[in-house]
C-alpha cells in the first residue's frame, strides 16, 4: 500500500522514554519538555504514568505534571494506566479538570513477560483491564489496548502468533479505541512486521493499529517504515530514542540499549519521502538537544548531529 499522506506521531519521551531513566527528572523540567514538544507541533503525546510511585519514582509527580503542562487545542494527551488503583488517582484528575484523553493498558502477549513486568497472569490481567475500560468509558476517556512482546519476548523467546491474536481480540472486543502493537525489546524485523501486522489487519479490519517499535537492535525506524507501508497511520517514538524496561529496580531482562524508535530520525525520514507529520523539524532538533541537557547524556538521535538533508546546497571552501 502507498504511505498515508499524513501520519500521527505520538511522542513518548515523557512516559515510555523516562520510565527507563534512573535519573529522576524534576517536575519543572518535565513540564518544560512537554511544552517544548507541543510547540514543535506534536499532536499526540504520552505525558506520564500512574504506576505506583514506590515502584517507579520517576512518576511520583504524575498529578503535578498533568496539572502543570499547557493544554493546546488539537493535542491528545495520553497516560499509562497499570491497574485499577492507578485509575482511582487518575479518575480524580479527570473530575478536577486536569486528566488525559487516552489511557494505555498493556498485557504482554508473552505470559512470562507479563508476570515479570506486571506480576499478573493473562486471566487476571484481562479481568482487571476490563474493569478499567468500563470505568474509562463512563468518564469519556479513550483506551489504547496494547499487546506487548508482539514480535518476541526477551524472557520466553519466540511468541506464538496465537497469543498475540488472543490479547488483540480481548482489547478489540472490550472496546479499545486503538491497538498499540508493542515491540517491547526490539525483536522485530521487517519480515515479521509485515507478516504479523498483515494477519492482524485481516482478522480485525476495523481496528486502528499503532506501530510501537523499540530500537534495541537499531531497527526502530526500519520497522516503523515497514508498518507504515502496510497502511498504518499512527506511530510511537521517543526523542533521543530513550525508553524501555521501567527503572523499578527489577532485574534487567534485556541486555544493552532498549529504547524506542527515535523521533528526530523518523520525522526527518518521513518529511524526506513526502509524509506530513505536522512537526517542525528544527524545533524538534532543538528539543532533542534540550533533552540531552536535562538527562546529562548524549542520546541516540542522528539528525540532531547531522541536521536534515540539505537540498539547496551551500558554499564550500576546501582547505
Amino acid at each position: 500500500m502507498p504511505l498515508k499522506k499524513s501520519v500521527t506521531v505520538c511522542e513518548c519521551w515523557m512516559r515510555d522514554g523516562l520510565q527507563s531513566m534512573s535519573k529522576v527528572v524534576p517536575t519543572a523540567e518535565k513540564i518544560e519538555m512537554a511544552n517544548r514538544i507541543m510547540a514543535a507541533g506534536v499532536r499526540k503525546m504520552e505525558v506520564t504514568s500512574f504506576s505506583h510511585p514506590k515502584l517507579l519514582p520517576q512518576f511520583a509527580d504524575c498529578v503535578e505534571v498533568l496539572k502543570g503542562i499547557e493544554r493546546r487545542p488539537g493535542v491528545t494527551y495520553v497516560v499509562l494506566m497499570p491497574n485499577e488503583k492507578g485509575f482511582d488517582r487518575f479518575e480524580t484528575c479527570v473530575k478536577e479538570g486536569y486528566g488525559a484523553d487516552e489511557v494505555i493498558l498493556m498485557i504482554s502477549s508473552s505470559e512470562a513477560h507479563n508476570m515479570a513486568n506486571f506480576r499478573m497472569p493473562h486471566a487476571e490481567a484481562k479481568r482487571s483491564h476490563a474493569a478499567v475500560m468500563e470505568r474509562a468509558r463512563r468518564l469519556g476517556v479513550r483506551v489504547i489496548g496494547c499487546p506487548g512482546t508482539v514480535y518476541g519476548c526477551p524472557i520466553a523467546g519466540d511468541v506464538p502468533m496465537s497469543a498475540v491474536i488472543d490479547i488483540t481480540r480481548f482489547y478489540v472486543e472490550a472496546g479499545a479505541h486503538t491497538i498499540m502493537l508493542g515491540d517491547t525489546t526490539g525483536a522485530a524485523n521487517p519480515l515479521i512486521v509485515r507478516e504479523r501486522i498483515g494477519e492482524l489487519l485481516s482478522l480485525f479490519p476495523k481496528a486502528k493499529f499503532i506501530a510501537h517499535f523499540h530500537d534495541t537492535r537499531g531497527n526502530g525506524v526500519l520497522n516503523t517504515y515497514a508498518a507504515l507501508e502496510l497502511g498504518l497511520e499512527f506511530v510511537d517514538t521517543s526523542i533521543g530514542a530513550i525508553g524501555g524496561q521501567p527503572a523499578s529496580g527489577a532485574k534487567k531482562y534485556q541486555d544493552g540499549f532498549t529504547g524506542n524508535t527515535c523521533t528526530e530520525d523518523l520525522v526527518a525520514l518521513l518529511h524526506e519521502v513526502g509524509v506530513d507529520t505536522g512537526i517542525d523539524l528544527d524545533k524538534l532538533i532543538e528539543t532533542g538537544h534540550r533533552a540531552e541537557e536535562i538527562l546529562e547524556q548524549r542520546l541516540r538521535a542522528n539528525v540532531i548531529r547531522s541536521g536534515p538533508v540539505n537540498h539547496r546546497g551551500k558554499a564550500f571552501v576546501p582547505h
